[in-house]
């Protein structure tokens, strides 16, 4: 009999993760590759024939990819030509009024995708009623069609004023437009982003735009490349930044869903081991080699939000909600002004760390982790042996300036980085008014686990949790989540002047257009669920809170309840006497995929425990290290002590205790003091 298998791969900078899921047992394993970062398929190639019998069948397929952001952060995107309305081209140059950091004298507006001189215009009203207050002029199209095979635009973005409420305008541009210039994606502001705010509309679809080309040629080399080991049609899928799946055809149509698709497994992983261990409130943290991501699971559910900023440009989308800094395993150190800096910039897999042996010269967190003693050089994980003395030399080399030995540069190394993702945490609790200590820190990434405990120190925080497969802990996320497409409209009322009928017909038409994308991506209809929420403020207030409406007919003082209870946990007051508005309604149709129970991993042979000096707080201390595979439960492992796996190697230090927990994950706590 063949073996079936469901299969998610995570493309990071530095490693691609695979993660294998028998679809009869639900047993699931992981390997780790070098990513290719000319060519991301080349790794995923790699990891599935590592991983995958080649008789085997593969029926879903599911993966995460920075190549968006990627784009967009080294601005290697599509050149984009940006269409709006006569007299208001500067609506995107121009931005919001708000300032970003309202105290610096070096603030500057971040760069837009398409500049004032590729902004085109043309003449056509629609007032915001959806009244057509003047007709397009089609002939101003005509400067557009000459200009982009003049200037060689890529793709072009469409945003009319007031065309959420009424798309005319929107639609017959755009067919105006691919008449006579077949093959450019045309985005479109009213399918982008349905709601008002016309300098964040048009930045969304301006994104959208910039980022179509980038996106739908990876999604085609991608399956292109896999096309023998995949599944056709549906089974082959893409993250998204809500923290659901969507398949390739649905990616390639709105590539911005894609743009956090990378991080945000480690997320929708956190919402399944909350349930699986009973810990409802969660700081997840990934550290893989390039970058660190921090995100909450509050009450068992991830932290959204319906907008966010990437390199300071707002994008109007549902997303989930995810710190990232330039914090990983091959951060650089590097020195500025006397002192020392690690990171952003990374080593990479290419040619990585000094102690990769690959061309690496300057030093990295894992090069301080090995020279402390923290690595093991021969047992680091598929065919890499590391050089621990190549690794000495760089930290020595730089510890000549600070007057330190090369242990003593590495340990400096390591506090720096763990200072800034503590500081990354506290942007996500602390600066939101929320308390650390009432959390348990979820360590995962290839390098995560190994810093997992002195964060936790720096943050008061009394467990830690490093799950089952940590180093590919966003992949096996990936494999838990579920078909989930968000739909919405502006819907702006005084809530006790909103009609519920009016209200709940406005949901179903958002509901009937999530069913028939749902039945397009292959969801049976029983397999389909809704969840409706509300943006709701007080009079008189800019922004809004989205709240949960339940299904049926809708309770609407239990409504305006919530809203205030919400706006008094975030904000620590409320108004029940104000008058509160509504602006959105907001459905996201989920489609739930069919998927084993989670099996616990299986009894491996455990290789021989050891002892090896290890580098505590600038002392050599004799350290246990154990295989993760020969802790049973009930065992305790009293620190200092190193446990060691396939995917990740979690450090446990003096008066630190690790024992196994429900699924075998692993529990690190204090020890009580004597």
């Amino acid at each position: 009999m063949t073996n079936t298998y469901r299969v998610s791969a995570d493309i990071g900078g530095t490693f691609t993760d695979i993660v294998f899921q028998d679809a009869e047992s639900g047993a699931c394993g992981a390997v780790k590759v070098l990513s290719t970062p000319k060519n991301p398929a080349l790794a995923v190639l790699e990891g599935i024939h590592a991983a995958i019998p080649a008789d085997a069948e593969i029926d879903f397929f599911v993966h995460g990819t920075t190549v968006g952001l990627n784009a967009l952060l080294t601005r290697n995107g599509a050149k984009v030509a940006l269409l709006t309305n006569e007299n208001f081209r500067d609506i995107y140059t121009i931005q919001g009024n708000d300032r970003g950091e309202i105290f610096s004298i070096r603030w500057n507006k971040p760069e837009p995708l398409a500049t004032l001189e590729h902004t085109y215009a043309a003449r056509g009203r629609i007032a915001g009623s959806g009244e057509v207050v003047e007709p397009l002029n089609t002939d101003d199209l005509d400067a557009l069609v000459e200009a982009t095979r003049k200037e060689g635009y890529e793709a072009i973005a469409i945003a009319f004023l007031f065309s959420f409420v009424n798309p005319e305008h929107e639609k017959a541009a755009a067919a105006y437009l691919a008449e006579r210039l077949p093959g450019i994606p045309i985005g479109l502001s009213h399918r982008v982003s349905p709601e008002w705010r016309e300098f964040e509309r048009t930045s969304t679809v301006v994104m959208d735009s910039y980022l179509a080309p980038v996106v739908q040629t990876y999604l085609q080399t991608l399956v292109e490349s896999l096309k023998d080991r995949l599944p056709a049609g549906q089974g082959l899928h893409v993250m998204e930044s809500n923290g659901g799946v969507m398949t390739v055809a649905s990616a390639s149509e709105t590539p911005l869903q894609t743009l956090l698709s990378g991080p945000v497994g480690g997320a929708t992983g956190g919402k399944a081991l909350a349930a699986g261990i009973g810990r409802p409130n969660l700081i997840c943290v990934d550290m893989g080699g390039t970058s660190f991501d921090a995100s909450l699971i509050i009450d068992g559910l991830p932290s959204q939000s319906n907008e966010t900023k990437l390199e300071g440009l707002p994008v109007q989308m549902s997303v989930v909600d995810i710190h990232v800094i330039g914090a990983g395993g091959g951060s650089i150190a590097w020195q500025e002004a006397g002192a020392m800096r690690v990171g952003p910039q990374s080593a990479g897999s290419d040619p990585g760390p000094v102690c990769y042996g690959r061309g690496g010269a300057e030093p990295t967190v894992s090069d301080a982790n090995l020279v402390l003693g923290r690595l093991d050089s021969a047992n680091f994980g598929g065919d890499i042996t590391l050089d621990v003395e190549a690794a000495r030399r760089a930290l020595a080399g730089m510890g000549e300036t600070f007057g330190l030995s090369a242990e003593a540069m590495a340990q400096g190394v390591i506090d720096v980085i763990n200072a800034k993702m503590a500081d990354a945490i506290r942007t996500i609790t602390v600066q939101r008014g929320i308390d650390p200590r009432d959390f348990s820190l979820v360590a995962f990434g290839g390098a995560g686990p190994a810093q997992a405990a002195a964060l936790a120190e720096e943050l008061m925080i009394g467990e830690v949790i490093v799950p089952v497969h940590p180093g590919a802990f966003s992949a096996w996320g990936m494999l838990q989540t579920d078909v989930r497409h968000d739909f919405k409209e502006t819907l702006y009322s005084f809530w006790d002047l909103m009609e519920p009928a009016t209200l709940d017909a406005a949901f179903t038409g958002l509901e009937d257009r999530g069913r028939a994308y749902l039945r397009e991506e292959g969801v049976a209809d029983e397999a389909i669920t809704f969840e409706r929420l509300i943006d709701f403020r007080y009079f008189g207030q800019e922004y809004v809170l989205s709240i949960p409406v339940p299904g049926g007919a809708v309770d609407m003082d239990a409504v305006r309840k919530s809203f205030d209870e919400a706006y008094l946990r975030q904000y620590g007051h409320n108004s029940p006497e104000n008058r509160v508005e509504m602006a959105n309604i907001r459905v996201a149709a989920v489609g739930r995929l069919p998927r084993p129970d989670n099996a616990p991993p299986a009894a491996e042979p455990a290789k021989p425990a050891r002892e090896r000096k290890v580098v505590f707080g600038g002392e050599a201390m004799s350290t246990a290290i154990l295989d993760r595979n020969a802790i049973s439960a009930g065992d305790e492992v009293a620190g200092p002590a190193i446990i060691e796996e396939s995917t990740a190697t979690t450090l446990i230090p003096p008066g630190w205790q690790a024992r196994l927990i429900d699924g075998g994950h692993l529990s690190l706590t204090r020890e009580p003091a004597s």
